[in-house]
């Protein structure tokens, strides 16, 4: 591996584990709303980041998750499932919106795996914890979107990593 992926991947994963420790509080539980999980959209831009992101789950879960290391095998896996899927359907669609808004959907959608998660653990009801998780990861990747797209004008993140 060269240095420069090495140090970018490092940097994706500081930032991801600074977000959420900035906003502990509402990156955790039944409602949440994880701002570090704008940095999802990075695949969308080159799958290489994926490696930065998901480090940065695992370091955050690991640190600051209350449900200790059930977070480390749902939420790591929801995040490596997820944008496995998304780098899957990236090599068919080449335009960056259609990208942000289907790695959008998909994340939401799949925050039925988190919501599994908060269900075996704390015994929260399954269906209003989807809701709830989905529409936190809804908005964020959504307002994350705009702002994601913006940011690779003025950075070109292909090249980047």
């Amino acid at each position: 591996m060269k240095v420069k992926f090495l140090a970018m991947s490092a940097i994706i994963a500081a930032l991801y584990i600074a977000v959420t420790m900035l906003v502990a509080p509402i990156s955790f539980g039944q409602v949440q709303f994880r701002i570090a999980e704008i940095f999802n959209h990075l695949i969308a831009f080159n799958p290489r980041y994926m490696v930065g992101v998901v480090l940065g789950v695992f370091i955050s879960n690991f640190m600051m998750s209350s449900v200790g290391p059930m977070d480390l095998i749902f939420g790591v896996g929801h995040t490596i499932l997820t944008l496995g899927i998304f780098i899957g359907i990236c090599k068919f669609v080449k335009n960056i919106w259609a990208r942000l808004i289907i790695n959008t959907l998909l994340f939401t959608f799949t925050m039925f795996i988190i919501a599994a998660q908060l269900n075996l653990v704390l015994s929260l009801p399954f269906w209003e914890t989807w809701a709830f998780v989905a529409f936190g990861e809804f908005v964020v990747l959504a307002v994350g979107a705009p702002i994601m797209h913006a940011l690779n004008k003025r950075l070109n993140f292909k090249k980047l990593i």
